[in-house]
Order: C-alpha cells, then structure tokens, then sequence
C-alpha cells in the first residue's frame, strides 16, 4: 500500500470577489474581515458545480502526467458541497472524463476531507500500474447565507488534487497518518440539514427535504483548533518517528491566518514553514490542503523529498493528519 504523488493540479472560478465588494451587499468592511481573518478576495462561482471544478482538475493532472484515462483505477472526491445526495460527484467526473473503468466515490469529512481522501486511496495503490485521482472540491458558495457576515466572508470555492501512482516502500510518499473523529461536538459546524418531515404521502410535488445554511460555532470551532490541533500534530509527528524540526512544510487547513500564527507558535515552529494562500482565496474546505501543496509545488518551494504535514480540521469535528515525503 505504497504511494508516490506524480503531480498536483487546481482548478479555481474566474470570479474574484473583494472585501471591498462585500461591504455592497452586507454590513462589512474590509479593514474587519482582514484584521480578523487575513482575507482580502476569494473566488466565488457563477456557473460551475462542484463537479465541473473537479473535472478540470482530473483533466489537468491527465495532461501534466501523460497518463491515459483508461489507466486510472479510482476516482475519489472529498467535498461537503456536491451536486447532488446521489449520484456522487466522484461519479459525475468519473463519467465525464470518460474513466470507464475506475470505480469512484466521495468523502464527507470538510475541511480534513482530503486528508482522509489519501487515507483511503492508500488501499488501491498496490502495483505500479495503478493510479488514483484523489481530489478536493467545493462551492461553499451556494450554501452561504450571505447575510451573515460571520460566516459568508470566510469561504470561497475551488478545487485541486492529486495523481498517486503505486510504488515501493523506498520511493513512497507516504509516511504516517493520524485520522481523529469527535462526534460529540458535531452541532458546532453544520450545513445542509434534511429534515425528516411528516407526513407528505400524496403531496405531488413535494419532498421532506429543506436544505439549511451553513452554520457554525465561530468561537467553539476556534478553541477547538488552538487547543486540539496542535496536539494531534505533535501526536502524529512523534508517531512516525519524527520531531517537528525535521518537517520541512506544515501545510494546514487555510481557515484563518491568526489560527495558522497561533498554530505555529503553540508548535515552536517558525511561521516561514506554514505557507498562506487563505488571503486570495478564503477557506475552502476540503480543496484548502491540495490547493495550497499545487501552488507550493510550483512555486518549488515544496521540493522532492520535502517532509510535509498535510493537516486539516472542521467539521464532524474532525482533524485528519497526513505526513509525506514529496
């Protein structure tokens, strides 16, 4: 169960909405959401779907790789916003990239979805021959309640994944991981709530669901990732054998930049090792973590053989930890 990453890709909406833009629509500015968040634009979309993101992102890292579609074994999408309850989105992209024979699914984690995305794939790489998209997607957009500046100012849509090819022990790319779940505090961050009503029998027409805003415990949500985070962190790091000193790149969820500072400090690591994107971007959930390692890899600041820390945290409450040799 060996993997090596052969390429990152992104795939982001052409439309850039500002802070300045939002004070049009809501009660805002832009001196208060970069002070409290570190965001100045996010990109929000105006047509595409989850799945068309994730397709351009699958299309690209074909084109990149040189591999044939006919090669890929499996298709996995990490996304809380899909297009539909069914079919999956994994399936969506899976049909329309012509993949006909990779199976395909979908994750629900959030903002650790891509982490536990890899986890999964780790059990389909077994030979050279087989490879696996493993991708982040989302349009948080679509289930923002936009006048609610609490939450709506944070997020902005994107996707981005990568190509896993299978390997040996010596060339993989993976070296630990650390998947934690606390259900308990799963009332903290919310969105999409069905609700079973009855009775509607004979009601053509109509259906039970009625689907809610994102909602979210803003300060809850925030102790939590200040006081659990850095832990599991250093859980994982100690786990595989490491010391914080030997990772090259903590490559966290993009939430919030006085997290991400706080983070770093709580950690005695330099703030130089966690890179931002958080500020043209805002949070974007499970497409945050492969969207920030696609443009670290192209800028090369994250290097072959680099030890990085893929962490992302949100909602279930969730924390997924992986730790990669690139």
């Amino acid at each position: 169960m060996a993997f090596k990453i052969i390429e990152t890709a992104s795939a982001l909406p052409a439309n850039i909405v500002t802070n300045d833009d939002l004070t049009a629509i809501m009660e805002t500015s832009n001196e208060w959401i970069e002070s409290r968040t570190g965001i100045l634009e996010r990109r929000i979309s105006e047509t595409e779907n989850t799945s068309d993101l994730c397709l351009r992102v699958a299309q690209t890292l074909l084109d990149k790789s040189g591999i044939a579609v006919s090669q890929i074994k499996a298709i996995i999408v990490a996304t809380m916003t899909p297009d539909y309850y069914t079919p999956s989105t994994a399936a969506i992209v899976q049909g329309r990239l012509g993949a006909d024979q990779a199976f395909a699914f979908d994750i629900s984690a959030a903002c650790s979805g891509f982490t536990y995305a890899l986890s999964a794939a780790r059990g389909y790489v077994q030979t050279p021959d087989d490879y696996v998209l493993v991708i982040g997607g989302e349009v948080i957009s679509k289930m923002l309640d936009w006048s609610d500046r609490s939450t709506a100012v944070l997020f902005g849509d994107g996707a981005a994944g990568v190509l896993l090819q299978g390997t040996t022990a010596d060339q993989e790319s993976w070296v630990s991981e650390k998947l934690i779940t606390i259900g308990t505090e799963s009332d903290q961050l919310v969105s999409g709530y069905a609700p079973v009503k009855r009775p509607n029998f004979g009601q053509v027409g109509q259906t039970q669901v009625g689907i809610d805003f994102f909602k979210m415990t803003g300060k809850a949500i925030y102790q939590f990732s200040t006081r659990r985070v850095p832990k599991a962190i250093e859980a994982a790091v100690l786990e595989a054998g490491l010391t914080l000193d030997q990772i090259d790149h903590f490559l966290v969820h993009q939430a919030n930049s006085r997290l991400i500072t706080k983070m770093a400090s709580m950690l005695d690591q330099p703030l130089t090792k966690f890179p931002m994107n958080l500020q043209h971007y805002g949070n974007t959930s499970a497409a945050s973590i492969p969207l920030l390692l696609a443009e670290q890899v192209e800028a090369n600041h994250v290097k072959r053989g680099d030890v990085c820390v893929l962490c992302g945290f949100g909602g279930g409450l969730t924390i997924g930890i992986q730790i990669i040799r690139y």
